[in-house]
């Protein structure tokens, strides 16, 4: 199996400089100079090395890709790319920022001479799914998109949550994993009720032309795989392939760290090597 080599980056904002995206290039060291990209994003309290991503970077940058994945600037994950230790960055998060955050990358990979700019791949776990959808709709220039248990409704908390984080300020969810509790400032609620109807996952689908395989696994206990149903009512017609994996949870039977690959992580891995293959490079 050919080598692989890894190239790190930094994207620190001039306006803020404890906002930082830190990111990583991955391709076959004896690669062509130019490649088909896939861009990875993941989901909310995860990281671009959390259970199954290093293994999907790696069978995408086999298949023929240049992979880039990163760590959102507030996605609370520090320089170890392991730890939450940057909870104040995790405070402020939001839509919008996760929307920047993507914007940002991609005015950085368009100074990348090897990867090629018309072949545009994007993927997306969980929130990471729901957010790059409204990204891929805005944007119109993706070949390919690919879905995790993506989030079909951007509104993800109770009204008394809601209630409790106006008057607080701030509200905690937990990462059992980790046993911390992470803070959220009330500037997340206030960004989402602002801009809603830009929030609108399935309406933004309704734009999005691109061919998009959607995988939910149907013992899904976070987001509910009817999501699937509401996702192909969404898209255009011939658009979209919804897929519902039997036996796969929301993470498609990974944790972090990776111990094993599941059968269904598996069947995962390959629909989506394929799919992109398919789509990005024929």
């Amino acid at each position: 199996m050919s080598a692989l080599v890894a190239r790190a980056f930094r994207l620190v904002d001039d306006a803020e400089p404890t906002r930082v995206i830190r990111g990583r290039v991955l391709r076959i060291a004896s690669a062509p100079d130019r490649q088909p990209c896939v861009l990875l994003l993941h989901g909310f309290k995860g990281f671009m090395d959390w259970g199954f991503f290093p293994v999907l970077a790696r069978r995408l940058a086999h298949a023929g890709f240049t992979v880039v994945a990163f760590n959102a600037s507030g996605s609370g994950i520090g320089d170890d790319l392991e730890n939450f230790t940057e909870l104040e960055a995790f405070a402020r998060d939001s839509y919008s920022r996760q929307l920047e955050d993507i914007e940002r990358v991609r005015a950085h990979l368009a100074t990348c001479a090897d990867i090629d700019g018309a072949r545009l791949g994007l993927f997306g776990h969980s929130r990471g799914g729901g957010i790059g959808l409204i990204h891929a709709a805005e944007r119109g220039d993706y070949g390919a998109l690919v879905t995790w248990a993506a989030i079909d409704d951007a509104d993800r908390f109770d009204a008394p949550t809601k209630e409790l984080w106006r008057r607080a300020g701030r509200i905690f969810v937990r990462n059992e994993r980790t046993q911390q509790d992470l803070p959220l400032d009330v500037g997340a609620l206030e960004d989402f009720e602002r801009r809603r109807e830009r929030f609108d996952i399935l309406r933004a689908c309704a734009r999005i032309s691109a061919p998009t395989l959607l995988l939910h696994g149907a013992l899904d206990l976070t987001v509910d795989p009817t999501a699937l149903e509401r996702f192909a009512r969404a898209f255009p017609a011939g658009a979209a392939r919804t897929q519902l994996v039997a036996g796969a949870t929301h993470a498609f039977g990974a944790n972090h760290p990776l111990a094993s690959i599941a059968p269904e992580l598996e069947l995962a891995l390959d629909d989506t090597t394929r799919w992109f293959r398919e789509h990005l490079i024929g």
